[in-house]
């Protein structure tokens, strides 16, 4: 499954080492020289003395995009910022559980939202403080996402949404609705030649289906998404899934994209010319355009309720460690490499999209027709849920949806027995406390 799925397209840089990185222990614990005069410095704005340096850990080729930020900070607050290169998926947060106590790790990482509350409950990043301007820089979902227990975790960097995109040679716009999509590929489904396809069988893509219609992973009450009350199999998740079944057994999806595989195989259809539309991700751009499909882009169509299909959004954030010694001078930090103009430089970099809402009319993504579908749909989309619980949702729901696309139960009935599996595995290995 591609959800952190990290996704976005890349350029190449060789980085500048980390602090504590080939050092051993007693030279990282030593006090910078010239440390005991910065304590005697007057504050700034209310701000602790400045450190000497400040480390940061950023994904892997994304440097590039860092280091005209880092330039500008360094020039505004006399600060020198490091950073290391280090995979964003699971990398950043198994090296910070090891880095992290020993006193050798950074002060600021960068981890897909989904991540927070399993660091919050490991006590790996704390709480940040900002002021309202900040946050209203950033669109209200992806400021959520950076949420966990009501409390601010974090600044979204980059956000992630499915999309529709479509073959401009087999078809000429893309539709408004899903009803006429569905018109659609009934004339243009027969042998191996598809109107639209999706891994409706996997819970990250048909999630936003099912939302569309009314079901929701965990109710958010004052803030807090609450484990014990599951939306999965309520009437409108059940109409939601009752109506991806119709895509199967109308033949409009062929059974080669159910299951494991299904993700290459639709994407090798796609590639070859034989689909028309699909949904997919940012991270499918370039192996189209590789392909030679003049592709477009745009948000999904409304479904046959009116409602949007409100996808599972990634966000991407800047999240500073609990054991960083610099906690304020970090924040600053974050809020820095994230404002309106840094943000616009990562997207010219790695065409990662910013979710500052000054930026959505900018040319520069209004004129790019990934980007703009990817930034419209994100204001439909739902933050994946970031709490350690949402691990025990994903296996049961795979299984209800492909026993639903294979036709070998109703909706209803996989539905229930996924959610009974969901909140026995919660109460399993998420004891409450």
């Amino acid at each position: 499954m591609k959800k952190t799925v990290s996704i976005f397209s890349s350029l190449a840089l060789s980085v500048g080492v980390l602090a504590g990185c080939g050092l051993g222990p007693d030279e990282e614990a030593k006090e910078p020289a010239g440390n005991n005069e910065k304590k005697t410095e007057t504050t700034e704005d209310g701000m602790p003395p400045k450190p000497d340096k400040l480390v940061v850990w950023e994904d892997t080729k994304r440097g590039v995009a860092l280091e005209p930020a880092i330039k500008a900070f360094e020039e505004k607050y006399g600060i020198k910022v490091e950073y290391k290169e280090v995979e964003m998926a699971t990398k950043q947060r198994d090296q910070l559980r090891l880095d992290g106590p020993a006193g050798t790790g950074p002060d600021v990482i960068t981890v897909p939202h989904d991540q927070i509350g399993q660091l919050v409950t490991e006590g790996l990043i704390r709480e940040i403080k900002v002021d309202q301007e900040v946050l209203d820089r950033f669109t209200e979902s992806s400021i959520k996402a950076q949420m966990y227990d009501g409390k601010l975790y974090g600044l979204p960097k980059a956000v992630e949404t499915p999309v529709f995109i479509y073959n401009k040679k087999l078809m000429d716009k893309a539709p408004e609705t899903m009803d006429e999509l569905y018109e659609f590929a009934k004339k243009f489904t027969k042998g191996d030649q598809y109107g639209f396809l999706a891994l409706w069988d996997n819970f990250y893509f048909a999630h936003g289906v099912i939302a569309g219609m009314g079901g929701y992973v965990f109710k958010e009450n004052n803030g807090a998404l609450d484990r014990n009350d599951i939306g999965l199999n309520n009437d409108g998740a059940v109409k939601g899934t009752e109506y991806i079944q119709k895509w199967y057994k109308e033949g409009l999806f062929p059974k080669g994209i159910i299951g494991e595989n299904g993700g290459s195989a639709m994407d090798g259809l796609f590639n070859e010319g034989k689909v028309a539309s699909v949904m997919n991700g940012p991270w499918a751009f370039q192996g189209m355009k590789d392909a030679g499909i003049d592709i477009g882009v745009a948000p999904m169509p409304k479904l046959p309720n009116g409602e949007p299909v409100k996808t599972f959004m990634g966000v991407k954030g800047w999240h500073v460690s609990a054991f960083s010694k610099h906690p304020e001078w970090a924040t600053k930090l974050i809020e820095f490499i994230t404002n309106e103009e840094n943000a616009k430089i990562r997207f010219e970099l790695t065409q990662e999209i910013p979710p500052v809402k000054s930026l959505i009319n900018d040319p520069l993504i209004a004129e790019n027709e990934g980007a703009q579908a990817v930034a419209i749909q994100s204001q439909y989309a739902i933050p994946m849920p970031n709490i350690p619980e949402m691990a025990e949702v994903w296996a049961p729901m795979a299984t209800a949806l492909q026993l639903v696309a294979n036709q070998k139960a109703e909706p209803k009935k996989a539905l229930d027995e996924a959610v009974k599996t969901i909140k026995t595995n919660i109460e399993t290995n998420h004891p409450s406390k």
